[in-house]
């Protein structure tokens, strides 16, 4: 038992207590003016701690024993997906929640992610370090992430469904994939996205006509037309990225103070405690509070790598380079569509915003990383 405490990484564990409490601080600050949402810190504070605490007995476990049921976790974790298109309950136009007692909310794409990374691991783990094929890993790997990924579209989440490939991609970099298949990939996917553009920019009023009659929602067509032709969207469309803009700019160098953001408490950036909790650090802290989050950020992605480059199990490795590849996209779009670099999407600021469910999932995953430190056979006196 004190083995393992020795070899808990304490630095990861103080980054999350300090990220607990800017999370209370910017929580706050979003709502004490806001009179269309109740948010109860203090239920904010247990939740945060409860996670913790989860975080901490999960890194009491030893991750290989868990991993050995990722293919049970992932057939579960496909009929929720599934079960909630028919009996979930539809919050911000994606019909992926089930309400559950004491007013809280479950979003099982959110839990998914998590299986997803542990299931590609233990997958990609047999290979042992050597190159992927194209029939016997590329594919089914392409597979087992195709799957969910329509099931989240359909709901439709397509912030969380981005980073269902976010995630593909992250393992078959580290799974050692060809030059050549990720040259065909690129040529793709690039090709892809320069024909899309084209007929989007070309061809506009046709291309919404088809996507409504497909039924994709208005909300997505507003925010693609926002980001890519932002000259041309409609004033409401563009509303909460050119108050968000204003709002991080006005911040300057140091700031307006905390609970003294003009745009925070004037009630102009729409859900300022959850998607948008950026903007309360931009407005309120200045570029100086917003350097030092992302410093906070990368230092623990900084010893999450450490750990996923001298663990001695594959697998390990590979769940690491999942996790740090869901949560650096996590931070980038949701910072990116803040400043106008990145459409609007549904994703939250990890471990800050306001969120039961992400902020569980993503605690569960760092208690995997610190299982990772903790069980690993291979002594870390590298680091």
């Amino acid at each position: 038992m004190l083995h393992k405490f020795k070899k808990i990484d304490w630095s990861i564990i103080f980054i999350l207590a300090i990220f607990l409490v800017i999370s209370m601080l910017l929580v706050y600050s979003a709502t004490i003016d806001d009179h269309t949402v109740k948010v109860d810190i203090a239920k904010w504070a247990v939740i945060y701690g409860v996670s913790l605490v989860v975080m901490l007995a999960v890194s009491w476990l030893d991750y290989r024993i868990l991993l050995k049921g990722s293919y049970y976790y992932y057939g579960a974790g496909l009929l929720l997906l599934v079960i909630v298109l028919k009996l979930g309950q539809t919050i911000n136009g994606a019909q992926g929640w089930f309400k559950l007692p004491m007013g809280l909310n479950f979003q099982p794409v959110e839990l998914f992610k998590l299986i997803l990374i542990m299931t590609l691991a233990v997958f990609m783990a047999r290979r042992k370090g050597e190159s992927l094929t194209l029939f016997r890993d590329v594919l089914p790997i392409g597979l087992i992430v195709f799957v969910p990924f329509v099931l989240v579209i359909i709901q439709p989440d397509l912030g969380n469904a981005i980073i269902f490939l976010v995630i593909l991609l992250g393992m078959y970099w580290i799974g050692n994939i060809r030059f050549s298949y990720v040259l065909i990939g690129a040529i793709v996917l690039g090709g892809g996205g320069y024909l899309f553009l084209y007929v989007f920019q070309h061809y506009h009023d046709p291309l919404i006509g088809f996507l409504k009659s497909v039924n994709v929602p208005e909300h997505w067509i507003g925010r693609l037309n926002t980001f890519i032709n932002p000259d041309e969207a409609s004033r409401d469309a563009k509303w909460q990225v050119m108050n968000s803009i204003r709002a991080i700019g006005s911040g300057s160098l140091m700031g307006e103070k905390y609970l003294h953001g003009t745009s925070i408490h004037s009630n102009f950036i729409p859900v300022a405690y959850t998607d948008a909790i950026f903007v309360v650090v931009g407005e309120e802290f200045g570029f100086v509070g917003a350097s030092v989050l992302l410093l906070l950020y990368f230092v623990m992605i900084y010893r999450m790598i450490l750990i996923a480059i001298y663990c001695n199990n594959h697998a390990g490795s590979y769940m690491i380079v999942g996790i740090v590849s869901m949560l650096v996209f996590q931070i980038f779009q949701n910072i990116g569509m803040m400043i106008g670099i990145m459409p609007l999407t549904g994703i939250t600021l990890p471990f800050v915003s306001y969120g039961g469910t992400s902020l569980m999932i993503n605690m569960l995953a760092m208690g995997l990383v610190l299982s990772i430190r903790v069980h690993d056979d291979k002594l870390l006196e590298e680091e």
